[in-house]
């Protein structure tokens, strides 16, 4: 049987192949796709380029009609790399209302969620690291 995914594969300039291999990964390899850049003020502060989204982490939009919006993060979506923004939604033809999907390179990080202790640390390794 052909193997589905596979890490070692480089790159490839055609589409398919790219949408394939983002479909076709696994869950922990999608974490990583869920990436957004951090503000300036985390950036000195962590000395850390990006990081991944999580729900409770304060975001800006930068890109789009809701550009400059800020508000947290309610619902992450791995399978479909969307995020989903507290306060940024629109009302439906019936009066629903419902959260507007973000691609994570759309927004930027301005407040982390530091309450899940292994995602400290992570940042803390990352830390040290580039102090080195």
């Amino acid at each position: 049987m052909k193997q589905t995914w596979s890490a070692s594969w480089n790159s490839s300039i055609k589409p398919n192949k790219q949408r394939k291999y983002r479909y076709a990964a696994p869950l922990h390899i999608q974490h990583a796709f869920l990436g957004a850049h951090l503000s300036s003020e985390l950036r000195k502060k962590y000395k850390i380029r990006s990081l991944p989204l999580r729900k409770g982490d304060t975001v800006r939009v930068m890109r789009g009609q809701y550009k400059k919006k800020t508000g947290k993060i309610t619902k992450i979506l791995t399978r479909k790399q969307k995020a989903y923004i507290e306060g940024i939604d629109r009302t439906k033809k019936d009066g629903n209302k419902t959260f507007i999907p973000f691609h994570p390179s759309k927004l930027l990080i301005t407040g982390l969620d530091l309450t899940d202790k292994k995602r400290k640390a992570k940042i803390e390794e990352k830390t040290t690291k580039e102090k080195k």
